[in-house]
């Protein structure tokens, strides 16, 4: 549906979350964004509340292939979970506020760990395709900002600090679970391009001189609004191509498909280690 633009964001937020309650979706601990390859992770909930993103007020569908657009909720791993099968990406709309609106949703529910994925390009040269990084830091190089604009300050103050979004402690403990069970995890910083054009060999040059390992379309929307509301942020990103200009060959959206099923096992694996901790 439509967001009536008359209407204020708090307001919105309001008729989005009662409609959520109403079909059951209550008190979540854990709010799961799934990016690229990994939408069916979804599935692993039992007897789940699945809503379209077309029929809850103020949500909106992308329309990137492989995104379900679906809100599932249930129990998993004992925790009661919200996941997002799907995303509305900056670049599909060009408004910032759209992008972050269902993280803003996961807020206003109550989400208190926030588990955010992601599939990009890997700018650090000693890591290969298929690597799976731990966020511990961003670069946000779309030029806008979610917290633009009027501040909820029920949900955060009008400027927050953003040192230790990505939560050092989480990290420490999901490297050594996931090292137990053989999974190495690599950390590194996340650079969000606008999109949806591939970065230039260039653009890449230039992230990876000022510090970053990955570069994607994704997720930093996301971080904003959840480190706004003091929540804690999990971040992880599936290296599904060497981005722009490594290797001597075009890049493509069917190679980040292909790279996403190839890893959802391990990837999966990861996400359900977050959940555990």
């Amino acid at each position: 549906m439509t967001a009536d633009t008359n209407s204020t964001l708090t307001e919105r937020l309001k008729e989005t979350v009662s409609f959520l309650n109403g079909k059951g979706v209550k008190d979540p601990e854990i709010g799961i964004i799934l990016g690229s390859g990994l939408n069916d992770f979804a599935d692993n909930i039992a007897d789940p509340v699945v809503l379209s993103y077309d029929d809850i007020p103020n949500m909106q569908s992308g329309k990137v292939s492989d995104h379900r657009g679906q809100l599932v909720f249930g129990i998993y791993k004992g925790k009661r979970v919200v996941m997002l099968a799907g995303r509305f990406h900056y670049y599909e709309s060009g408004d910032m506020q759209k992008a972050a609106y269902p993280a803003r949703v996961l807020v206003a529910l109550g989400v208190k760990r926030f588990i955010i994925t992601n599939a990009a390009g890997c700018i650090n040269k000693t890591w290969k395709v298929g690597s799976l990084m731990l966020i511990k830091d961003h670069i946000n190089l779309s030029g806008n900002n979610p917290l633009i604009g009027d501040n909820i300050q029920e949900f955060g103050p009008r400027f927050p600090d953003m040192t230790y979004t990505y939560n050092r402690e989480l990290r420490s403990r999901l490297k050594e679970a996931a090292a137990e069970e053989g999974i190495d995890l690599c950390e590194g910083v996340y650079a969000m391009f606008s999109g949806p054009s591939f970065e230039t060999p260039a653009e890449i040059i230039f992230a990876r001189t000022i510090g970053a390992d990955a570069a994607g379309m994704s997720t930093v929307p996301e971080a904003i609004i959840a480190n706004h509301a003091g929540c804690e942020i999990i971040g992880i990103s599936l290296m599904t191509n060497m981005a722009a200009g490594i290797l001597d060959q075009p890049l493509s959206g069917a190679e980040v498909t292909e790279a996403g099923i190839k890893a959802r096992k391990a990837f999966g694996r990861v996400v359900d280690l977050a959940i555990e901790l």
